[in-house]
């Protein structure tokens, strides 16, 4: 069973960068790999998603020009370097993995890393 393991998450100041990566075990062909975030006492959002076979990416309003999602096909790796960092962008960041085309929801979930930005 393929599991999804974050690490890279961490203390930073504003304007400071961090580059999260994620992990999956076993064999892992998903339709797509996304990094989502949740803030204390808000819902879980949308930050970054790529496609695995063609690469193309998709981003969060806010994200876009400071964030960037990459995949390492060869090594099973999704990676979210994040610049320019906010403290609107403390929450903890999980990965996920969208396992068809043919469903909605993203269906396998890593534990999280959680990422602090101070003002």
């Amino acid at each position: 069973q393929v599991q999804l393991v974050e690490s890279g998450g961490g203390l930073v100041q504003a304007g400071g960068s961090l580059r999260l990566s994620c992990a999956a075990s076993g064999s892992f062909s998903p339709y797509a790999m996304g990094w989502f975030r949740q803030a204390p006492g808000k819902e879980r959002e949308f930050v970054a998603t790529i496609r695995w076979s063609s690469g193309i990416t998709n981003y969060w309003d806010s994200a876009k020009g400071r964030f960037t999602i990459s995949g390492d096909k060869v090594k099973n790796m999704v990676y979210l370097q994040m610049n320019s960092l906010k403290p609107e962008d403390t929450a903890v960041y999980y990965c996920a993995a969208k396992s068809s085309a043919y469903i909605v929801a993203f269906d396998l979930w890593g534990q999280g890393t959680q990422v602090t930005v101070s003002s």
